[in-house]
């Protein structure tokens, strides 16, 4: 049977659009923008108690994405507002986990109003948007160069260089105590060249599915290069 195109394309940022009384929460993807929730504020804004209790159910519902490797965060609020500011404040002050070590995030925030679907897709037209996610993927990516790195120079970890390789590591069924696939990372340029693109699709689908990080990198950066040195697609893999 024929694979059908990714019609949405791989996963890029999530964009947290905070307004006075609820924020969205978009997966932005190559190709298309998901809403994921819309999250109320439940009381007044100038209510503290109010204020952390909604912070920590924005940061409750990114958790999912993050675990599953996206890691650039882009904050959208209306002008002339303190929204975006208050909502980074809080992230600073209680989820240092998000901060520094594997678990680091990359916060960027616009102005504008992400409450929508027309909003978001003007608002991701913009240039503004556009410089921000090649800003945060740059960032992101020497996060994820820097564990690649150290995957490359630690013997207790696996790591895979082929597609039938990362194949047969995905898509089985690993036994307890063997190496499970954690990361895929593949370059644009490997994706967009490739003869079997329905075959990729359809690997990094499954993979997200299991909980796989999958991110698809920009073949000029420093992370991409590496990458390409490597064949330009490359699984890691643990043993928990």
């Amino acid at each position: 049977m024929k694979q059908k195109n990714y019609k949405r394309g791989y996963p890029v940022a999530v964009l947290v659009g905070v307004e006075q009384e609820h924020a969205a929460i978009w997966h932005i993807f190559s190709q298309v923008a998901k809403q994921q929730q819309t999250i109320p504020l439940n009381g007044e804004r100038k209510d503290q108690k109010v204020l952390y209790s909604f912070h920590e159910t924005i940061i409750n519902a990114l958790r999912p994405v993050l675990k599953e490797g996206v890691r650039s965060i882009i904050v959208a609020s209306p002008a002339k507002t303190s929204y975006t500011q208050d909502f980074l404040s809080h992230v600073t002050a209680h989820h240092s986990w998000l901060q520094a070590g594997s678990n680091k995030a990359t916060f960027s925030q616009i102005t504008g109003s992400a409450s929508m679907l027309p909003q978001v897709a003007a608002l991701t037209k913009t240039s503004q948007f556009k410089e921000l996610i090649q800003e945060t993927a740059t960032q992101e990516t020497e996060n994820l160069l820097e564990i690649l790195e150290k995957r490359l120079n630690t013997a207790d970890n696996l790591v895979l260089f082929s597609l039938q390789e990362v194949e047969n590591l995905i898509l089985g069924k690993q036994a307890p105590g063997k190496p499970q696939p954690e990361y895929l990372l593949l370059t644009d340029t490997y994706l967009a060249c490739s003869r079997q693109k329905n075959r990729l699709y359809r690997l990094m689908q499954i993979a997200q599915n299991k909980k796989v990080k999958t991110r698809v990198i920009n073949a000029e950066s420093n992370a991409g290069k590496r990458l390409t040195q490597l064949g330009g697609i490359v699984c890691l893999a643990k043993t928990k």
